[in-house]
């Protein structure tokens, strides 16, 4: 027997957002998953961003990041986050085509974002983001016991 409770998860809604609302939990936050193709798959990598005049930049080295997201293919960048007190999740994508800033004006502009990369090293490339498209959902965290099972504890016979 489970203490899973479809039918009360079910009772719990999903608030879409509208995209100034999703604007506005993006600034609240600066770290991001930005998704990426790469020759025959999809990667993922964590990274600081910047909302720049309805766009997202981001600054990053030479490497896999740089190349998949100046790539052919269009990027996503996912950002969420939780208020402990109140319970509410929220989570927004961002969908569109990254650009490297070049112009000299541009790249000015932006050291005026106060972007600072986690990781040490050379960031000094610069990347836009400008969406085709931005989708968030706000939703309450359902609490742990709901998805208990009695195998939870169980020991594993393989790694995971």
């Amino acid at each position: 027997m489970t203490n899973v409770q479809p039918a009360a998860a079910s009772r719990e809604s999903v608030e879409h957002l509208e995209s100034s609302q999703c604007w506005e939990l993006l600034r609240q936050v600066s770290v991001g998953r930005l998704a990426v193709w790469v020759e025959d798959h999809p990667d993922i990598f964590p990274l600081n961003y910047a909302v720049d005049h309805g766009t997202l930049v981001f600054r990053t080295a030479e490497g896999t990041k740089l190349g998949g997201a100046l790539g052919d293919a269009p990027v996503a960048l996912e950002a969420d986050g939780v208020d402990a007190g109140s319970g509410m999740a929220w989570s927004v994508v961002v969908k569109g085509k990254a650009a490297a800033l070049k112009d000299t004006e541009e790249i000015l502009d932006s050291a005026s974002l106060y972007l600072f990369p986690w990781q040490a090293g050379q960031k000094d490339h610069f990347v836009r983001i400008t969406p085709d498209s931005i989708t968030g959902r706000r939703f309450k965290v359902t609490p742990p016991l709901t998805w208990w099972t009695q195998l939870s504890g169980a020991v594993k016979s393989s790694p995971e």
